[in-house]
C-alpha cells in the first residue's frame, strides 16, 4: 500500500488522527484556528492557535470551526484538514491518503457531504465516513459483533451521542448538541452572575478538570476542593479573584447534566426489550473528553438506574475505532459511507 490510511476524529474541542498500519494515534490537537480578521488567512492551527483563545489582537481572530459536531466554517475546516493531514502523512508524498472520518450519527445529508467535500477539497484520495458511537464502541474494545445490545455514551465538546449497538450497527440512537463546551459556559454564566467575575472559555475548561464534579452528594466537608480563579471584575472593571468550590461548580453544570442524561434516557426508552436487559447486565459505557469529568458515571448511574462506567482512555475511543475500522474495512463495511 503506496498511500497512507488515516483515521480522523474531528471533534468540537479535539482532533485526533490515527495512522492505520502503525496502530497508533500520531496526533491529538485543540479544533482551533487562528485567522487574520480581513483576508481570513490561516496564521495558526491547533495547540498554537489554542494558546491565542481570547488574547488575540485586532487583526487576528481565534475560533472553533466546527460546532455542536458539525461543521459551522467549511473554507476554515477545509484549511485545518489539510493542515492535519500534512502533518500526520507528511507534506512530500506522491499519493493521497485514504481519509476515515467520524460523524455524529444523527447529522443531515447536507452536513454529510460538507465533511466530505472537506476532506477531498483538503487532500484526500478516497474518503470515508463512520458514525461516531460506533467508532467509539470500536474503540473501547465493545464486541460489537454479537447479536446482543451493547450502549455506549460517547460525550465530546459539542454534543453527546448515545446509541445501542447490536449485530455492528446502530440500533437506536440520540445526539444532544450539549456537552463539554456548554459546561464550560455554564460554569463562565455561573461566575459573572454570583461571583460579578468575567473568565474566558479557557479558564471555565481549566476550572471544570480541576473542581468540575458531578455527583457531591454525601460529600463530606473536609473533601470539598477550592480553586482560587482570576478574571475581570464586571463591575469595576479591574482584575480580581475569587474562590470557588466544587460544590459551586457542580450547581453551575447541573442543568447542563440533567440535559445530556435526557438524552441517554431516551435512547433506553427506545430500546427493544430484549437488548434492554443485556444493557442492564453489560451496563453503559461512557467514552469521550467529557466523560473524564469527576463523577459522572456515578451521575448517569443515579439518574438511569443502570450499571455505568467510563472506558480506558476515554479520549482516544473514537479515534483509535475509527483508525480500527479503516484497518478492516472488509469487516465493518456495512456500517461505513464511501463516496
Amino acid at each position: 500500500m503506496l498511500s497512507k490510511r488515516i483515521g480522523i476524529d474531528l471533534g468540537t474541542a479535539n482532533t485526533l488522527v490515527y495512522l492505520a498500519g502503525e496502530g497508533r494515534i500520531v496526533l491529538n490537537e485543540p479544533t482551533v484556528v487562528a485567522v487574520t480578521a480581513e483576508e481570513n488567512q490561516v496564521v495558526a492551527v491547533g495547540t498554537e492557535a489554542k494558546e491565542m483563545l481570547g488574547r488575540t489582537p485586532g487583526n487576528i481572530v481565534a475560533l472553533r470551526p466546527l460546532k455542536d459536531g458539525v461543521i459551522a466554517d467549511y473554507t476554515i475546516t477545509q484549511a485545518m484538514l489539510s493542515y492535519f493531514i500534512d502533518k500526520a502523512c507528511g507534506r512530500s508524498r506522491f499519493f493521497k491518503p485514504e481519509v476515515m472520518i467520524c460523524i455524529p450519527s444523527g447529522v443531515t445529508q447536507v452536513e454529510r457531504r460538507a465533511v466530505y467535500d472537506a476532506a477531498i477539497a483538503a487532500g484526500a484520495r478516497a474518503v470515508y465516513l463512520i458514525d461516531e458511537p460506533l467508532a467509539a464502541a470500536i474503540g473501547a474494545k465493545i464486541p460489537i459483533a454479537q447479536p446482543a445490545g451493547h450502549m455506549i455514551v460517547d460525550i465530546g465538546g459539542g454534543s453527546v451521542e448515545a446509541a445501542v449497538i447490536s449485530l455492528g450497527g446502530v440500533v437506536v440512537h440520540n445526539s444532544v448538541r450539549m456537552a463539554g463546551n456548554k459546561i464550560d459556559e455554564a460554569i463562565a454564566n455561573y461566575l459573572k452572575k454570583k461571583c460579578n467575575l468575567l473568565i474566558g472559555e479557557r479558564t471555565a475548561e481549566e476550572i471544570k478538570i480541576a473542581i468540575g464534579n458531578a455527583f457531591t452528594e454525601g460529600m463530606k466537608e473536609a473533601d470539598i476542593r477550592t480553586m482560587e480563579v482570576r478574571g475581570r471584575d464586571s463591575i469595576t472593571g479591574l482584575p480580581r479573584s475569587v474562590e470557588v468550590t466544587e460544590l459551586q461548580i457542580n450547581e453551575a453544570i447541573k442543568p447542563v447534566l440533567v440535559e445530556m442524561v435526557n438524552g441517554v434516557k431516551k435512547v433506553l426508552e427506545d430500546t427493544p426489550p430484549e437488548m434492554a436487559s443485556d444493557i442492564i447486565n453489560k451496563g453503559i459505557v461512557l467514552s469521550g473528553g467529557t466523560a473524564q469529568l469527576y463523577n459522572l458515571d456515578r451521575f448517569v448511574r443515579e439518574q438511569t438506574g443502570v450499571p455505568c462506567h467510563v472506558a480506558e482512555d476515554p479520549l482516544l475511543c473514537v479515534a483509535r475505532g475509527t483508525g480500527i475500522a479503516l484497518e478492516n474495512l472488509e469487516l465493518y463495511k456495512r456500517s461505513i459511507t464511501k463516496r
